[in-house]
């Protein structure tokens, strides 16, 4: 594995033994992502259980979502990094997780406020915890293409440090993996917040 592909990938591997031992991406689900150069990214293979990635689990792909080698299958939500790393040339890394708590929080809400909370202050442009910030929530479409378009005509109106996918998870992002999963930590801390609230209000 060249020099250029390790770093990316070791940091993933660490980030996916990570989040499995919190809980964050059971058994094959979530997908990693790293940009390489302008229209290159290393992604996690389809299949892979991310608490379990080794080198051989990443194949590199073109901002189209094709892999160079065409015998390997990349993830069936690749087009949604594609999206974000396309819409924004200071991405460095897209990772996806689910939890439990934004799994049941995307499936009843329209979008996640977090408000007042100290680790806001690790999504960009927020200085203070005295702020407030809306996560969108997408409804679930097997249209991976489809669904990519709704996400980037939204990028167009409104700034947001990431987005839900109802029922299915969360999609951070970053200038590298290090920061990327820092604010998936973030945001995964508050999504469980907001939870155990409104569990405690019942």
């Amino acid at each position: 594995m060249s020099l250029e592909i390790s770093r990316p990938a070791r940091d993933m591997i660490a980030a996916g033994q990570l989040f499995h031992q919190r809980g964050w991406v059971p058994a094959t689900g979530g997908n990693f992502s790293a940009r390489l150069s302008s229209d290159r990214m290393l992604i996690t293979a389809s299949g892979w259980h991310k608490g379990e990635l080794d080198d051989s689990a990443f194949l590199v792909a073109d901002l189209d979502g094709a892999p160079e080698d065409r015998s390997r299958k990349a993830s069936y939500e690749t087009l949604l990094h594609c999206q974000v790393y396309r819409f924004d040339e200071s991405v460095g890394s897209v990772l996806h997780t689910h939890s439990v708590a934004n799994t049941l929080l995307s499936r009843r809400y329209e979008s996640i406020r977090l408000a007042g909370y100290e680790l806001l202050k690790l999504l960009p442009g927020i200085a203070t915890h005295d702020a407030a910030v809306e996560i969108p929530v997408f409804e679930n479409d097997q249209d991976i293409q489809r669904l990519a378009s709704r996400v980037n005509d939204h990028m167009k109106k409104v700034a947001m440090p990431a987005y839900l996918i109802a029922g299915h998870g969360l999609y951070a992002w970053g200038s590298t993996v290090a920061q990327a999963r820092h604010r998936v930590e973030a945001l995964e801390f508050m999504f469980e917040c907001e939870l155990r609230e409104l569990e405690n209000k019942r």
